[in-house]
């Protein structure tokens, strides 16, 4: 029976692997292997008993593992003990000189290696569709808009750009954070590798040179979990970035703004009572699971601080901060990235609303038009504010307004007025900035 909602409505497959009890089980299998082939390595064990316990570990049931737990209560050494029934007369080495976290948090360090790979994988995609976006809308100029009330035009294709930059830094992060967080520990019980003598050091390495990730410096009996919270901020990071993304489609896509609208099916229903509806259930989706990731910091920080060499208070919590925070920040990726990819502009409503203020939003071009003539720039500004406020209340188009104000254009002319509130003479350089920014991560994704 279901209880949690990954189980049926949230994740993808592919996380949901890496997370997965039956793929812990062969992470933490294939541990017991590394450590075994690196003892066999720098000579601690028989090499051939390496071999047959490379060859035969693999075949180890989880079930049986499971069978032994129920009768001693340990989880790692019920695993030790079906591993070593499937190996013979070798198995007497399997998790020798090792102490369960050995074992545990190297296998964590294989699934991050696999969450990495899909993450990275993921927001490379969401990057190329930002930036598809960007290119496709760089010279579709909107309303800008801060503190929810009408600013100066800026473009669409500025709006992705910003979204495709904040996900390369992302990308950036992930690929920095890599090596600090994918890694795994030999070194005993509490961390002086006591039990395996003065090859401590070889082993170790040898071992994680077989599984091919990173090794720690030292540690106690875990891995500090510095490490994991740098993981948890990092999905928390990047589930913000999404959320962000699915409030600003949330806003454009009310009624009276009316400027992007989710993909929406033919059969699709919005409402169980209202037949008209349209609703952005995506990204709402997206934006309150990325309140769950963000949820997980304070746990992983946590994490970080156990009693001395270490306790277990650790090991419960992470059984739910990692699959979680990894399954669900996934999901909003892939989410996202249809979101964005399919959703629509209706660019009449994109007219509509440029025009709404009928130029008072444009008042800055004409307030910078005069101080470049002359006038100080304080004045200009208070000058313009006035009959921004007189246009406003009286709702007349702000053109006409200071075209019949000789202090004004004693500076610039009606003609010129009428020009300087056009929103297509103000809109920067934001086709430029967008051509930028696609020439500069172009070569990082599929176009």
């Amino acid at each position: 029976m279901a209880i949690h909602p990954i189980d049926s409505r949230y994740g993808t497959p592919e996380m949901k692997r890496v997370w997965s009890e039956e793929n812990r089980f062969a992470c933490i299998v294939r541990a017991e292997v590394a450590l075994s082939h690196a003892q066999g390595v720098v000579g601690m064990i028989p090499v051939e008993d390496a071999e047959i316990i490379e060859k035969n570990a693999l075949s180890a049931s989880r079930i049986r593992a499971k069978e032994i737990e129920a009768e001693i209560s340990h989880d790692t050494m019920a695993i030790t003990r079906a591993i070593s029934e499937v190996c013979g007369d070798a198995g007497r080495w399997i998790h020798f000189g090792a102490t369960s976290n050995d074992i545990l948090d190297t296998a964590t360090g294989l699934q991050l290696k696999e969450a990495y790979d899909l993450l990275e994988k993921k927001l490379e995609t969401l990057m190329g569709v930002l930036l598809k976006r960007a290119g496709e809308t760089k010279n579709l100029i909107c309303i800008g808009r801060t503190h929810g009330q009408q600013g100066v035009p800026t473009t669409y294709g500025l709006r992705f750009a910003i979204w495709a930059s904040e996900v390369s830094r992302h990308l950036l992060r992930l690929r920095e954070s890599r090596p600090r967080v994918v890694i795994g520990q030999m070194t005993g019980a509490v961390g002086t590798m006591a039990a395996m003598g003065e090859h401590g050091i070889e082993v170790q390495a040898e071992m994680m040179k077989y599984l091919g990730i990173g090794s720690v410096d030292v540690s106690s009996q875990v891995i500090s979990r510095d490490r994991y919270a740098e993981y948890i901020f990092l999905l928390a990071n990047i589930a913000t970035t999404l959320d962000k993304i699915g409030i600003e489609v949330r806003s454009l896509q009310r009624t009276e703004i009316g400027e992007v609208e989710e993909s929406f099916s033919k059969k699709q229903v919005g409402s169980s009572t209202m037949p008209h509806k349209r609703n952005p259930i995506k990204s709402e989706q997206v934006c309150g699971l990325a309140r769950i990731v963000r949820g997980m910091i304070e746990p992983a920080l946590l994490n970080n601080t156990l009693w001395d060499e270490r306790d277990l208070t650790n090991s419960s919590a992470e059984r739910i901060t990692f699959p979680e925070t990894s399954i669900l920040c996934d999901h909003c990726l892939q989410v996202m990235t249809g979101v964005v990819e399919n959703m629509t502009i209706n660019t009449e409503a994109v007219t509509r609303n440029l025009q709404y203020l009928h130029g008072i939003n444009l008042a800055e071009s004409v307030m910078i038009e005069l101080t470049k003539r002359g006038m100080k720039r304080q004045d200009a500004h208070e000058i313009i504010r006035e009959a921004s406020m007189e246009a406003l209340a009286a709702k007349i188009p702000l053109a006409d307004l200071l075209a019949a104000k000789p202090h004004i254009t004693a500076y610039v002319s009606a003609e010129e007025i009428e020009r300087l509130l056009q929103p297509e003479t103000y809109a920067g350089l934001a086709g430029v900035q967008v051509e930028n920014l696609i020439r500069k991560l172009a070569p990082y994704c599929t176009l």
